[in-house]
């Protein structure tokens, strides 16, 4: 477990930052939490639209939505679908979705599904909501 935490700082550190920006691992794992709850939560759903306007809040460039949605559905379909994308986002979602299991395991489903409530807020809603 302790190899699991190394590997995820060092992956961390290794991703290019804007000074001013949040990084965009922080947009990746959010995108992937929203794309999780919305297959393993019930009755939750999200709206593309909203997953663009938080990429544009945090000043990310034009596309980095599609991209990391391509990103995680290649790496979670076994490259049946999405499309591989360059390392570095490559590598993000991989740390993304390592600590996503973690989560997932430490808290339960039903908590974790709690959870991303508050943590998501304005990314994913109830179905019909």
């Amino acid at each position: 477990m302790r190899a699991d935490f190394l590997m995820t700082g060092l992956l961390l550190l290794a991703a290019p930052q804007a000074a001013d920006a949040p990084p965009r691992s922080t947009y990746v794992t959010m995108v992937l939490q929203a794309f999780a709850a919305k297959v393993e939560c019930p009755n939750t759903d999200l709206v593309y639209q909203d997953l663009v306007q938080r990429a544009r809040q945090m000043h990310l460039p034009d596309g980095t939505t599609e991209k990391v949605r391509k990103a995680i559905a290649w790496m979670h379909t076994g490259g049946k679908m999405g499309e591989k994308q360059d390392d570095d986002l490559m590598a993000e979602v991989a740390v993304a979705t390592q600590a996503t299991d973690m989560d997932q395991r430490r808290l339960g489903m039903p908590g974790w599904c709690e959870a991303q409530k508050t943590n998501l807020a304005g990314l994913i809603r109830s179905k019909g909501g």
